[in-house]
């Protein structure tokens, strides 16, 4: 019997609602598909005692803290301290996220960086990752993270769910991050996506779902879950000419390099 090699879905979101009937269902599946660790991504300071409670349910899970771009209702003028605190009460934080900038959605990109810069800021300070969301914001998020790495002050982290070119991929590199492949890499327009997962170098990328969105083909349109990221590696090893084996050996050790995951084997 071949045995799955172990993966890590390093970007999720199940404490969604759709998820309320039949998590014990879905941990299962993720399970038997291998994943051995999941990375939960939080996009607003109301969800942390719901995913607490889920790393408290599910000991391979680790989380995040932060303000999604797209919520810039929920930033307030102490929430930096919340998630301050937050982070530091609870060591399965393990990065500040899911944070950015979205024009695709929302124009307010002065609004949105007012909320970025101090979560950058307390990912400095708590010497933790980031995990960015960036879309159709690839020239203002890079001169952001350009200033502040000319004074010190950009944090680690990965660009999540990758959709950007190839270029806009090799500057994010050079500023040091990872980047991330969900389920868009399985999706056959996706021709930069596709260009950017041969040309990553192999130290440099994770896998995700960001479920319950963007489920890889062919499932494509249906609920997402963590078990898929079997799928998104699938497609990656076949872009790269390399087996599922070495993806799911690389992407997981970069992942528990990135996040200082406790695993074993990596």
């Amino acid at each position: 019997m071949a045995v799955t090699p172990a993966l890590v879905d390093s970007h999720c979101h199940i404490v969604f609602r759709n998820f309320d009937d039949d998590l014990d269902a879905v941990s299962q599946r993720w399970r038997e598909a291998g994943v051995q660790a999941l990375v939960h991504a939080c996009v607003e300071p109301a969800e942390i005692p719901a995913i607490r409670a889920l790393a408290d349910r599910f000991p391979e899970l680790r989380y995040s803290v932060g303000v999604h771009p797209l919520d810039t209702q929920h930033w307030r003028d102490d929430t930096a301290a919340v998630l301050r605190q937050a982070a530091q009460d609870d060591a399965r934080v393990v990065a500040i996220g899911e944070l950015g900038l979205d024009l695709f959605r929302e124009t307010n990109l002065e609004q949105q960086v007012a909320m970025l810069e101090p979560q950058l800021d307390l990912a400095v300070e708590l010497d933790l990752p980031v995990i960015v969301h960036c879309r159709d914001a690839a020239d203002p998020m890079l001169a952001l993270l350009r200033q502040r790495a000319e004074r010190g002050a950009c944090p680690a982290g990965v660009m999540h769910c990758w959709g950007g070119t190839p270029e806009e991929m090799a500057a994010f590199l050079e500023l040091g991050f990872y980047i991330s492949f969900s389920g868009t890499v399985t999706f056959p327009k996706a021709e930069a996506t596709h260009a950017c997962a041969r040309q990553v170098p192999a130290d440099r990328y994770l896998v995700e779902t960001d479920c319950p969105f963007l489920a890889p083909v062919p499932r494509r349109g249906k609920r997402n879950e963590p078990a898929f990221v079997a799928s998104v590696a699938a497609r990656v090893a076949e872009l790269r000419g390399e087996t599922l084996t070495q993806v799911a050996l690389t992407s997981t050790s970069n992942a528990a390099r990135l996040f200082s995951l406790p695993l074993h084997n990596v």
